[in-house]
């Protein structure tokens, strides 16, 4: 049985304090594609996309580099 992970709800409460450099920073280092989405999905589900512009751009960026099929991060 797969473990979810509650990675996207510790950065949005991040957010919610107002440090975006801290959340960009958890994004650079997220653990997988799934849980970049779920932050997507959380910020658009709270009404918070679009209000970081650089917190968008960095989830944008994060994924299209955890998608390349030859960069990953060992678990």
């Amino acid at each position: 049985m797969a473990r979810s992970s509650d990675w996207s709800t510790k950065v949005l409460a991040v957010l919610r304090t107002g440090n975006t450099t801290a959340a960009i920073g958890q994004i650079k280092v997220a653990p997988s594609v799934r849980d970049l989405n779920a932050l997507r999905k959380a910020l658009a589900a709270g009404g918070l996309a679009g209000r970081w512009r650089d917190v968008d751009a960095a989830i944008d960026d994060n994924l299209a580099l955890l998608s390349a099929p030859r960069l990953h991060r060992s678990p």
